[in-house]
């Protein structure tokens, strides 16, 4: 997942749309009341992603690749 995060900050840096993007798709999938729990961070729910990586690639514990995640984001963006 680092792996990951890394590929799309590096993205996000040769291209300043993805960043914006990536914030606004991310700030969707966030847990509605993570102001609650330590780490007080905006984070998704394990749950929830491990359910849309299941019906996504056939996996619960599956990664998508930098150039999935970066085409997911573009998508959803525009939605």
């Amino acid at each position: 997942m680092l792996r990951l995060t890394l590929a799309l900050g590096a993205r996000s840096i040769r291209h300043p749309s993805l960043a914006v993007d990536l914030v606004r798709v991310s700030w969707r999938f966030r847990n509605r009341r993570w102001y609650l729990r330590p780490p007080f961070l905006p984070l998704p729910d394990r749950d929830y992603v491990r359910w849309r990586m299941d019906t996504a690639y056939g996996s619960p514990d599956a990664i998508p690749s930098a150039l999935d995640a970066e085409r997911y984001v573009r998508w959803a963006a525009k939605k």
